[in-house]
C-alpha cells in the first residue's frame, strides 16, 4: 500500500468507517503485535495489549500529523502502553507488607511512653465508670468488645438508629469528661 492510499484509508477510519478502521488494524496487527510481544514475551499479555493500542490509535486518529510516518505513530503508542503495562503491573506486585517493619518501628513505644499509655488507659476506664450506666454499657459493647450497631441494638433490645444515637452522644459525653479531667491530678 503506497502513502496516498495509506493517507486516504486513514481519512476514512478517522469519519468513523468501520471497515476503513477494520482494514487499518489488519495492515498493523502483526508490525505492533510482534513490538509489543518482544517487550512482554507473554502471548496473552501481548495480545491484550495490542487490542488496548489500536483502542488507542482509533480514538486518536485526530492527532496523527501525516508529516510523519504513521507506523512510527502505531509503534510509539504501544511503547507508552507497554510502559503503562510494567508500570501497572510492578504496582500490582509490590508487597503491601513490605515496609511493615519500617511502620511497627516508627510506632513503637518506649518503656515511659507505655507507662503514660497505660495511666491514660486507667483514667479513661475511671472516667468511663463515672458515666451513666446505659453510656457504660454503650462503650464497653462498641469500643471494648468491638461490636457492631447491629449486634449492640440485638443485645440492648432497642432500634438500629436508636443504638447510633446512643453510642454518638456516649461518645460526646466521654470525650467532654476526658477533654475536662485532662488536666487533673488523680
Amino acid at each position: 500500500m503506497n502513502d496516498e492510499q495509506l493517507f486516504l484509508l486513514i481519512q476514512k477510519a478517522k469519519e468513523k468507517d468501520q471497515k476503513a478502521q477494520t482494514k487499518l488494524i489488519n495492515i498493523f496487527w502483526v508490525d505492533v503485535f510482534s513490538f509489543v510481544m518482544k517487550k512482554v514475551k507473554d502471548e496473552n499479555d501481548a495480545d491484550e495489549i495490542t487490542v488496548n493500542v489500536f483502542s488507542k490509535v482509533l480514538s486518536k486518529l485526530d492527532m496523527y500529523d501525516p508529516h510523519f510516518q504513521f507506523k512510527t505513530w502505531i509503534l510509539t503508542i504501544a511503547q507508552n502502553t507497554v510502559i503503562d503495562f510494567w508500570r501497572k503491573r510492578s504496582r500490582e506486585n509490590q508487597d503491601p507488607t513490605e515496609n511493615l517493619d519500617e511502620v511497627k518501628n516508627q510506632f513503637a513505644k518506649s518503656p515511659e511512653e507505655l507507662m503514660i499509655s497505660n495511666e491514660e488507659q486507667k483514667k479513661i476506664i475511671k472516667t468511663i465508670e463515672s458515666l451513666d450506666a446505659n453510656y457504660q454499657d454503650i462503650i464497653k459493647l462498641r469500643f471494648f468488645e468491638e461490636k457492631s450497631i447491629k449486634e449492640i441494638a440485638e443485645e440492648l433490645g432497642i432500634s438500629v438508629a436508636n443504638t447510633k444515637v446512643r453510642v454518638m452522644r456516649a461518645k460526646k459525653v466521654l470525650a467532654e469528661l476526658l477533654k475536662n479531667n485532662e488536666f487533673d491530678d488523680n
